[in-house]
């Protein structure tokens, strides 16, 4: 096993006194508005930065993962249970939901503002003329921080599709994909096929990989074996199996028995959960991994948005689901967990979703919608969606209370016992209704 580094104190070099903004806020601001689009995809640009800094040959190994929902819990999985066996670890995800530190983690920790604003600074002055996307310095600003910190092994989320994702400047020393659906369809394809063919961009020669999506598209294995990619399907090469409390998972050689469940109400966090333990199964001649850190992983296992249940007399339901086959699960999970009152369903969107589809899959459980504006440019207005669920949902069950703060405010005084308030739609969405329920946040 690998020996866990000590924690380094990354000092400000001559290159960090050239910064161009002081606070993380200020350096946030400017880049949401350098590039001319907010999504650029391509690895030429990124790739030319990051060998300016001397990033491209990490000194640690790299675990990426794709897909189209999954993603976010299966880092945080692999990362947790990685760090339980003894590991110094990084993560990187996005988007995040409150604090843009969220992203980067060092040993299961957010990294502070003077890390991320002095790793700006370094790749301010490292890229000269090219211009980057808001994601394309955060995900160098991950890379460079992991580095500095001197981790053993880094989980990184790949943002949006795989082959052209910044993340994918780096050769993955392991590859997982979970779930494969249509999102993104404007720069991933209006299919699946097309879709998973993006998401296996980030499989290597000689590299294992992982797809926990329980029936990919075929072209995703023939796509793995044309480039010699040791590709590994839930349902062929390992399975797991469920009971109420517990599960069980098994592989040719390995099998796990009595498994916490990794969510009570969450079905979907089992099939992510199988994935993360094949990917652990490939790489355990490099990254050995103890069963007491995997139990304790998954019995710890909380992310924030996804079918996040808050105790209340009307209790709230946070999840993050932006597209169809999220919203179906959220569908499914709702419907296991008995209510006997109305479900009343708080929705806000980006621009770039089926958001007709979303509407169809919840409308058979959801009993009062409250469409919302978002604070966002990237957000749909409240009154277009409007015009959009009245193909799927009975215009009388249609409100607008504007924001999540306004609904939120008017259900309070009355949702009744029994009753249920669902967040879904957005991270934005599930954000302002954490702000709201938590001030400690604020």
């Amino acid at each position: 096993m690998i020996s866990v580094n000590t924690p380094v104190v990354v000092q400000k070099n001559q290159t960090d006194n050239l910064a161009r903004f002081e606070s993380l806020e200020d350096w946030l601001s400017w880049q949401e508005a350098l590039h001319f689009t907010a999504i650029d995809l391509g690895l030429d640009r990124v790739r030319t930065v990051a060998e300016r800094m001397g990033l491209l040959e990490p000194s640690f190994a790299v675990l990426s993962v794709a897909g189209t929902n999954g993603k976010g819990s299966s880092v945080t999985m692999l990362e947790s249970i990685l760090r339980r066996s003894g590991y110094r670890t990084g993560k990187y995800t996005s988007p995040h939901l409150i604090k843009y530190n969220e992203r980067i983690c060092v040993d299961g920790e957010s990294v502070n503002d003077d890390l991320i604003c002095s790793a700006f600074a370094r790749i301010d002055n490292a890229r000269k003329e090219i211009s980057l996307t808001y994601f394309e310095f955060g995900t160098l600003a991950a890379l460079d921080i992991f580095q500095r910190s001197k981790v053993d092994i880094a989980v990184l989320e790949v943002g949006l599709g795989g082959r052209l994702d910044a993340v994918n400047i780096l050769d993955a020393d392991a590859a997982l994909v979970t779930s494969i659906d249509i999102d993104h369809e404007n720069w991933l394809g209006s299919d699946r096929e097309s879709i998973a063919l993006e998401k296996a961009g980030i499989f290597r020669n000689n590299s294992p990989a992982v797809c926990s999506d329980p029936c990919p598209p075929d072209c995703i294995a023939e796509y793995a074996n044309s480039i010699g990619t040791d590709l590994q399907l839930l349902g062929h090469d390992y399975h797991y199996s469920t009971n109420t409390d517990s599960w069980s998972w098994r592989s040719k050689s390995l099998v796990y028995n009595e498994l916490v469940r990794p969510s009570l109400h969450d079905d979907c966090q089992m099939q992510n959960a199988a994935g993360v333990l094949k990917l652990f199964d490939m790489i355990s001649e490099k990254f050995t991994v103890t069963e007491e850190a995997i139990k304790s992983g998954l019995q710890e296992f909380r992310l924030e948005g996804r079918f996040q249940i808050i105790p209340s007399v009307v209790p709230y339901i946070l999840d993050v689901a932006h597209n169809a086959q999220s919203a179906r699960m959220l569908a499914n999970n709702l419907r296991k967990l008995a209510t006997g009152g109305t479900t009343h369903c708080i929705v806000g969107m980006l621009k770039d979703k089926n958001h007709e589809t979303i509407f169809k899959e919840l409308s058979s459980i959801v009993d009062i919608w409250y469409i919302v504006d978002l604070d966002s440019e990237r957000a749909e207005k409240a009154e277009k969606l409007m015009e959009k669920i009245v193909a799927s949902v009975n215009v009388a069950k249609v409100r607008n209370y504007n924001s999540v703060k306004n609904t939120l405010d008017y259900l309070a005084g009355h949702a009744k016992a029994g009753e249920r308030i669902v967040i879904t739609g957005s991270f934005l969405t599930v954000r302002d209704a954490l702000l709201y329920l938590h001030s400690d946040l604020r």
